[in-house]
């Protein structure tokens, strides 16, 4: 095969992939609980990324005059016991779950498919040890052990971003290990061995693109529950640190707040709420669409 036709597979192998994940969007939309998930995902990663198109109010700015005022006009949320708008502190703290979160689940699948993909691939006492290693970190709540490692790290919430990638990335690696099981077998596969293939090539090559749908599927369901966990650690002080609008470190500044001021810890519990319920909608649908005997 010349250069020039293997340059030309690979692009029309990335333009298949792309037309394969846009079909798989419009899929998703088509179906009404599919759709009202992708565009409250949507406007989360637009508040993330442009939080000024939701709001001009500095997060951060104090008006002690105006603490704790009632939802208005003027502040769509309330005030909290600073005088700090409520709803421009959870649009700004949508980059900070939002990114920390989506970080922790890559985290947990950069680690998931090395270490499971590496069992599964050769096998034998390799496979053995490091699904041992894999058990020990099952055999521990995430959150438990999300706490230990947080609190080895220090109290931030980049470092219980870390703590829970290497408290979560056992999952992904047993799932990505059973999967490179099946596929390593497949007549491809053997066909890439025969011509001569290294063994890192065949990985990434022919067993990584063929093994990785439930690894998405359970990426999506799992960010649901990563924000989640981010916001718990934060909550009990392991995570975001005030003033920083992290949504659980909001909610933990608020609970005192809870009867005489509802709409204080009220609306940053929604925010959690209405994020992780949104990716547990996109993720089932997205479950249906690439598990055969559902779609059928």
């Amino acid at each position: 095969m010349s250069p020039v036709t293997r340059y030309d597979f690979q692009e029309s192998d990335k333009v298949l992939i792309a037309m394969k994940a846009l079909t798989t969007m419009f899929k998703i939309a088509r179906n009404p609980i599919g759709l009202i998930g992708l565009i409250v995902i949507f406007l989360l990663i637009l508040a993330a990324i442009y939080p000024s198109l939701f709001t001009s109010i500095n997060p951060y700015e104090m008006n002690v005059i105006e603490r704790l005022r009632h939802p208005d006009n003027k502040h769509l949320l309330g005030t909290d016991e600073m005088g700090r708008d409520i709803f421009s502190r959870i649009v700004h703290g949508a980059r900070l779950t939002i990114s920390f979160s989506l970080g922790v689940i890559i985290l947990s699948i950069v680690l998931g498919t090395i270490i499971g993909g590496t069992a599964g691939y050769f096998g034998g006492k390799v496979d053995t040890l490091l699904m041992r290693i894999a058990d020990i970190f099952l055999a521990f709540p995430q959150l438990i052990l999300a706490m230990v490692f947080v609190a080895s790290l220090g109290t931030n919430l980049f470092n219980a971003m870390i703590a829970l990638a290497l408290a979560w990335w056992a999952q992904y690696a047993r799932l990505f290990r059973s999967q490179v099981l099946t596929v390593k077998e497949e007549l491809y596969v053997e066909a890439a061995r025969t011509a001569g293939s290294k063994d890192l090539s065949i990985f990434f090559k022919e067993i990584l693109p063929n093994s990785f749908p439930p690894i998405i599927v359970k990426a999506t369901l799992d960010m649901s529950l990563a924000i989640l966990l981010l916001s718990a650690l934060s909550f009990i002080g392991l995570g975001a640190q005030p003033p920083i609008p992290e949504w659980g470190a909001l909610i933990a500044t608020a609970r005192k707040y809870l009867i005489d001021y509802w709409w204080y810890p009220t609306f940053p519990g929604l925010a959690i709420f209405v994020a992780s319920l949104s990716f547990n909608l996109v993720g089932d649908v997205l479950r249906d669409l690439l598990d055969p005997r559902l779609s059928k």
